[in-house]
């Protein structure tokens, strides 16, 4: 890229972030989580058809990426480089934003099932532990698709989980399903569904009677904390 087509590339981003409607969109993403369509239009205090417009801007000067999971999508700030812009506007504009008020039941937050898989707090914290070491790769060629790496492989056997078992059913394997409380992504897919089972098999975790939530018990945070790293 030469320095005109730099000048032009870093006005079309400026003008993106410029528009009123389009800063309220993205100060609401700056916290890490996602949100729709809908809820970034009542935030940029526009009609749904504009949000998607204003949306689609966002998208296409990449700063923001959208993820699609059942009938919604979500959108997510584009990195750490857009947050920091962000913050650095805010820091000349000098003032700050509010943040985003989670008004999930503080039982269904804490952990929950999603389908078969675990779903809140706790599951958003385990899926950013095996990142962090280095447990999932990206599958190339599909968004938001995970495969193991050697280690997240070894590990995973480790825990009694059957990874070729696990990789060969109907299904896909593993993938960033996005917490509607935490609006982070947890581990969905066969490998997250065989993650909570071997979790209620070894009593990591148990299920509520009536409701989706799950009890991390004192022998589950011990050993999530042993085998992972996770804080309780």
């Amino acid at each position: 890229m030469n320095v005109d087509q730099a000048d032009v590339a870093v006005s079309r981003i400026a003008a993106a972030i410029g528009e009123p409607a389009r800063a309220r969109m993205l100060y609401c993403l700056a916290d890490g989580r996602a949100r729709t369509s809908t809820e970034l239009g009542i935030v940029g205090e526009v009609s749904p058809s504009t949000a998607s417009v204003h949306l689609n801007r966002l998208k296409a000067e990449r700063l923001v990426t959208m993820s699609a999971q059942g009938k919604h999508r979500y959108y997510s700030l584009n990195g750490v480089s857009v947050a920091n812009v962000l913050e650095a506007l805010s820091v000349v504009a000098g003032r700050s934003h509010g943040t985003f008020a989670v008004r999930t039941p503080t039982r269904l937050r804490a952990a929950r099932t999603c389908y078969d898989h675990m779903a809140g707090a706790l599951a958003v914290s385990l899926h950013d532990r095996f990142a962090a070491l280095k447990w999932l790769a990206a599958d190339a060629g599909r968004d938001h698709e995970y495969d193991l790496t050697t280690a997240g492989a070894k590990a995973c056997a480790a825990l009694g989980i059957d990874v070729d078992a696990t990789r060969a059913l109907r299904r896909r394997f593993a993938f960033a399903c996005v917490d509607w409380s935490e609006r982070r992504p947890h581990l969905g897919g066969a490998l997250g569904a065989a993650l909570l089972k071997t979790a209620l098999k070894n009593k990591w975790v148990v299920a509520d009677l009536d409701s989706r939530a799950l009890t991390v018990t004192s022998h589950g945070r011990r050993e999530m904390a042993a085998r992972f790293g996770l804080k309780s």
